[in-house]
């Protein structure tokens, strides 16, 4: 089990990999927000409105769509990478193939990328229902198949 979690495993360099680019992602997507609030001047806790002028008035506690929008999207990032890690740290410990896990890391990252992209242009659905599916899709496969490694 120990060879299983080394880089010299390909299966696990590979989840290393497309696991630290989500992450990242969805890191980034908090510094996407704080730019449109910061740029907006849109805050939701009174400290941060404290001194801030918006057309020469002091701002205030608000709701901005554009800022929402991305907020949104972090938030589905942080309910679909954060298991997509557990989960796929534990599925590479059932050994799976390499061409499947590599497809299981590939396409849930790729649907997560789809899904941003798909949130902040914004494209007509069902382009963002369809990425969001698919990296579930791909969550609930790597579930079931340590469910039953585990069975």
């Amino acid at each position: 089990m120990a060879a299983q979690l080394t880089f010299d495993s390909d299966v696990f360099r590979s989840f290393a990999f497309y696991a630290t680019i989500c992450v990242v992602k969805m890191m980034l997507m908090s510094l996407y927000t704080a730019r449109f609030r910061i740029g907006k001047k849109v805050f939701e806790n009174p400290e941060d409105c404290k001194g801030q002028k918006r057309d020469g008035r002091p701002v205030q506690i608000s709701k901005d769509e554009d800022v929402e929008r991305v907020r949104r999207n972090h938030q589905n990032d942080i309910e679909n990478i954060i298991p997509f890690v557990l989960l796929g740290f534990v599925y590479v410990l059932t050994g799976p193939a390499v061409s499947a896990a590599l497809t299981h890391f590939r396409v849930f990252t790729a649907s997560r990328i789809i899904h941003t992209l798909a949130y902040q242009i914004p494209i007509p659905q069902p382009s963002r229902a369809f990425s969001f599916l698919v990296g579930l899709i791909i969550n609930m496969s790597m579930a079931v198949q340590i469910i039953i490694y585990a069975a």
